[in-house]
């Protein structure tokens, strides 16, 4: 199975960092040089599928989707029947070289399996699988941000290449929104294999966050609006009802932990 770094040519800093990560977990990567935004100022200009997006995405966003796009293409290409792709940013459970090194782990019908955690609470079906080294696989049932790090099929590589050739859609949502993931098998791994720097480190900050928020801000998505009493009320009450709902069908809500840095027997 391959392993693919996205790495800027701007940002050796971040490459000497990844390199560090998996020569910690004794495991060796492939890296994937990213399109950077910067340099590709006319990526803004390019046409976004209004269906698909509540806002123009941030040149930052389009060519963090072309550098998925990249690795993508070589999975897509390749012989293994998954690749594992990850950003520059990553730092990884002391564990992961075990899981990363081997795919007799990841359940037979999986298309995507999210490794990483973004901190944020999400749904997941209470059945586990054992993945080993004290990791399970479960089926991710809502969306969980962040496209950091994740496990993808070669079928499903393709099928992600034909969906964004004319497409422009943040990563994350393409691969971990349920309305753009139905149909595919989405599996998180629990606790999570690697987390971003910002929340475990914060030596690395996002490179995309701030441009993304800007465009956030400029589109009005950011403002904090005060809410009828009448919306809240309702909103909390159909809370109440999805939690309902997935406690009937064996789902729980879940803040996704991230698997011990230090390497443990």
């Amino acid at each position: 199975m391959k392993r693919l770094v996205i790495n800027l040519d701007r940002s050796p800093d971040r490459l000497v960092h990844m390199t560090s990560e998996f020569a910690r977990i004794g495991i060796g990567f492939e890296r994937v040089a990213g399109i950077d935004a910067q340099e590709h100022p006319n990526l803004v200009q390019q046409p976004q599928h209004a269906i698909h997006a509540i806002r123009p995405l941030a040149g930052s966003e389009i060519a963090c989707l072309h550098s998925h796009r990249a690795c993508w293409t070589i999975i897509a290409q390749d012989e293994a029947p998954y690749g594992a792709i990850f950003e520059d940013d990553m730092v990884f459970s002391g564990r992961a070289g075990a899981l990363l090194g081997d795919t007799s782990w990841v359940p037979a019908d999986a298309d995507v399996v999210k490794l990483e955690t973004f901190f944020s609470r999400t749904v997941i079906q209470r059945r586990r699988a054992p993945a080993g080294h004290g990791f399970s696989t479960v089926r991710l049932r809502k969306g969980h941000p962040g496209a950091g790090g994740y496990l993808l099929s070669r079928q499903m590589a393709r099928a992600f290449l034909e969906a964004t050739a004319q497409v422009n859609i943040a990563v994350d949502d393409l691969i971990f929104n349920p309305a753009m993931s139905a149909g595919r098998n989405i599996y998180q791994l629990v606790p999570a294999l690697c987390a971003q720097d910002q929340f475990v480190g914060d030596r690395l900050p996002s490179l995309l966050d701030q441009e993304r928020d800007a465009a956030r801000t400029a589109s009005g998505l950011m403002a904090r609006q005060s809410k009828p009493t009448a919306v809240r009320i309702s909103r909390e009450a159909g809370r109440t009802v999805r939690w309902i709902a997935d406690f009937c069908r064996l789902r729980r809500q879940i803040v996704v932990p991230f698997g011990p840095i230090e390497a443990t027997d």
